[in-house]
């Protein structure tokens, strides 16, 4: 990223925080090519000039900003960010280089450049090839005319399109739009009920298009698919702002200029209330499309999503995103690196969609976009119940005494949901029968029964995340072969046993090792002789693989319970593109309905594990089922 001096990075970090609820200190030291004990220095650095209206504080490798005097925090803020107009960071000189070219009106001189921004010729040439390199992409370029000087080339679109990326803040920050043009803005906007969010975009675009347009480089004529823009019904609400523009300006504005700046409308994020869309109207493929992805997730995963309320707002964002992509309108995503850590399978189900929309639309779902596709993607899991937690009846025994039941109680009562029911027992009250009416059973002391439900043992003074762990695997308890309620955050351990191991280093290709696999198991009765048919018919619509790890998977007609196997090679086995290091087999119960939870969570195990490199050099090197088990251990919070 930017090659940062001390004070460039801490504005930096300070806008980042600023923006994102929580961000790792991995990712800042990745961004900024530095050291994670850099990024430390940088934060206590920061923490010093806050002067208490504000903190960052770590924890666990995370970093948060909290505010305590937003009004002083806020003059700190303004002031320290606007410093970062010194020319002594590249990226800062780059982004002068071009403001300079895009406005001139001839050829500048390398010499009067250098000059101007106090740098060596060494130093420019070095800044102007860093330059040439980013512009690349955008389809510009920087030409050396002899005798003349340096001249900014491309089409007028494309150099709007990398000022609203990367130059629009450093470039814009002070122009003076006239107040009588934004409040023609703000008062369309809100006669059709648009969200701010909305309308400041599109004062961005106004802005730069008005600044481009009266200095005389005009957008010129633009791709077919833009013209088609001007049959949507919203298209007349530009038609209307521009109307009153032309009016105060006395100018007239072609259609090119009109359709540049009705893209942050099409390309909007959908809107907190949906009841705020009537001005834009919903195309009517996009409901195929949706089904198309549904139907795709529940071919590759087994898993039926149910989009329910949110069904139309997540057509809205569906359409949102392919206008943003069809007419290049780039969209930030601040919590993209979070995304991936904490929903690994809602990730998995935006690269599910992102490749039915490659296929279908033509067109390449950027990273960002994913992670808002995951976003809602996490939405539908919560609200269909999948990921919901239970309503417990839980029995709190105690043998010291009600007072220390009633201690333990009210460390639960933080913990817990509040609509879990909480019983206190004192230890020679319980018996078999009464502690089995419960769903789960904590106790202080050692039972002189024993029950048929889960037990937790916990102590007056308890941690409290290992005890929220502990209660989340007990949701599996019944699916579970041999349940064990310890802290090791995997829940497939409780799935496997020694005849669920295999090493497949014997085997020749792909294709054999799921024969082995599923024939052993046929054998020993975990899966019907129909089960090799049938996963044979499901790989061939294709194969689920992430990176090292495939994970084939069918239904079978034996058990009523999930059945989890997993094949090791010690050396890779090339599989079409893949270098296929472990495999997760998963057989499904014909009826998976009762189960989604259970395989939502194994497939967040595996997702995770694809994401670590270490878990799986350490997973493609056991030689036994012990040593599985062992590698299969997380310590929870870690």
């Amino acid at each position: 990223m930017k090659d940062l001096s001390n004070e460039n990075r801490c504005i930096y970090l300070l806008k980042v925080l600023h923006k994102t609820p929580m961000v790792a200190i991995s990712t800042l030291a990745s961004k900024l090519n530095v050291s994670e004990r850099t990024i430390r220095n940088d934060m206590k650095q920061l923490n010093a000039m806050l002067q208490n209206c504000a903190v960052i504080e770590g924890k666990r490798g995370q970093y948060m900003l909290k505010v305590f005097d937003g009004a002083k925090f806020k003059v700190f803020f303004d002031e320290f960010t606007n410093s970062d107009d010194l020319l002594n960071a590249m990226q800062n000189r780059m982004d002068y280089i071009f403001e300079k070219l895009m406005h001139a009106e001839e050829p500048v001189l390398a010499d009067e450049l250098a000059y101007e921004m106090n740098v060596g010729r060494t130093t420019l040439m070095h800044d102007l090839k860093k330059l040439r390199a980013q512009l690349e992409t955008y389809f510009l370029s920087i030409v050396g005319i002899t005798g003349q000087g340096l001249v900014l080339r491309g089409r007028e679109s494309d150099i709007r399109r990398y000022v609203l990326e990367h130059v629009y803040d450093q470039v814009y920050q002070n122009y003076p739009l006239d107040s009588e043009i934004v409040q023609i803005i703000t008062e369309l906007f809100s006669e059709n009920s648009l969200e701010k969010s909305v309308q400041a975009s599109f004062t961005k675009f106004i802005t730069l298009m008005l600044d481009r347009f009266l200095t005389g480089h005009y957008v010129g004529e633009l791709s077919s698919q833009f013209y088609h823009l001007t049959t949507r019904t919203e298209f007349h609400f530009v038609q209307n702002v521009m109307t009153r523009i032309e009016q105060y300006l006395h100018i007239e504005l072609p259609i090119e200029e009109k359709l540049f700046v009705f893209l942050p409308i099409i390309g909007m994020r959908t809107p907190a209330d949906i009841q705020d869309m009537q001005l834009i109207e919903l195309d009517q493929s996009i409901q195929n499309l949706v089904d198309r992805i549904l139907q795709r997730i529940q071919e590759e995963m087994n898993i039926t999503i149910n989009t329910g309320d949110f069904t139309k707002e997540f057509s809205y964002h569906l359409m949102f995103m392919i206008n943003r992509l069809r007419f290049h309108v780039k969209l930030k995503n601040p919590m993209l690196d979070e995304l991936y850590r904490n929903y690994p399978l809602a990730c998995q189900m935006a690269n599910t969609a992102a490749d039915v929309v490659r296929q279908e639309c033509d067109l390449v779902v950027s990273e960002d976009e994913k992670g808002y596709l995951a976003s809602y993607f996490s939405v539908f899991l919560e609200e269909s119940g999948m990921w919901q937690n239970k309503a417990y009846r839980v029995a709190v025994v105690s043998g010291t005494g009600r007072v220390t039941a009633r201690l333990v109680a009210a460390q639960l009562r933080k913990v817990l949901d509040s609509t879990v029911e909480l019983s206190l027992f004192a230890e020679d009250k319980v018996n078999c029968d009464l502690l089995d009416q419960y769903d789960i059973v904590l106790t202080t002391v050692e039972l002189s029964c024993s029950c048929n439900r889960p037990v937790i043992r916990i102590y007056e003074i308890f941690n409290e995340q290992e005890l929220i762990h502990k209660i989340e695997k007990v949701r599996y308890w019944d699916q579970i072969d041999v349940p064990v309620l310890d802290n090791n955050w995997f829940v497939m351990t409780g799935l496997l046993d020694k005849s669920r191991f295999f090493l497949l280093d014997a085997c020749q290709t792909y294709q054999d090792a799921i024969a082995y696999m599923t024939d052993e198991l046929a054998k020993s009765g975990q899966v019907d002789d129909g089960f090799f048919e049938r996963l044979c018919r499901r790989e061939e619509k294709g194969t689920m693989v992430l990176d090292a790890v495939a994970i084939p998977h069918s239904t079978q007609t034996v058990s009523s319970k999930l059945v989890l196997s997993i094949g090791i090679f010690h050396e890779p086995m090339q599989y079409q593109n893949h270098h296929i290091r472990i495999i997760f087999m998963l057989a499904l119960p014909q009826n998976t309905n009762k189960d989604d939870d259970l395989l939502l969570r194994v497939y967040d195990e595996i997702i995770h594990i694809t994401q670590d490199t270490q878990m799986i050099d350490k997973i493609a090197s056991v030689t036994d089922f012990q040593t599985l088990l062992q590698a299969l251990y997380r310590q929870i919070g870690k």
